[in-house]
């Protein structure tokens, strides 16, 4: 036998509603706010951006420049603090491990020809910043890895 005060109540369904036609005439639907956002095409990019051709392929060329002490690249050793390019000029602003690098003299010149090889880049400058100053928490996790530090 089974005590009513006991028993669970039966949950209501969605047939056990009272869904009336002459309450559904009067709804408005609400104006969809995301309607023209979702509907626009993505603005093209002019490659000089990031994630543009032109901006991908200066990355891809500060990939293929090694640290010479070190056996990891420029960008994933967090060298390169900024890439900007317009109208056909690349500014490459980085930095070097420290101030008495080796490499202080002839690395801004490398940099300058590889990026200005690149096709679609006229002219390439490099920046050479010492603020902030480099340190190892600027490295990419594949550098980290590659160096024993993960």
């Amino acid at each position: 036998m089974i005590d009513d005060a006991s028993a669970k109540p039966e949950r209501p369904r969605l047939t056990d509603a009272d869904v009336r036609a002459d309450m559904r005439e009067g709804f408005e639907r609400k104006k969809d706010y995301l309607e023209g956002f979702l509907t626009q095409k993505p603005a093209e990019l002019s490659g000089e951006e990031p994630g543009g051709a032109l901006y991908e392929a200066v990355i891809d060329a500060l990939k293929d420049i090694y640290d010479p002490e070190i056996p990891v690249n420029i960008y994933d050793l967090g060298l390169v603090y900024n890439v900007e390019i317009s109208n056909a000029h690349a500014i490459v602003t980085m930095t070097l491990t420290t101030p008495n690098c080796p490499v202080a003299e002839s690395m801004p010149g490398e940099i300058e020809m590889r990026v200005g090889a690149v096709p679609g880049v006229g002219t390439a400058e490099v920046n050479l910043v010492w603020e902030p100053a480099w340190d190892p928490q600027k490295m990419s996790d594949e550098a980290k890895l590659e160096l024993g530090m993960l």
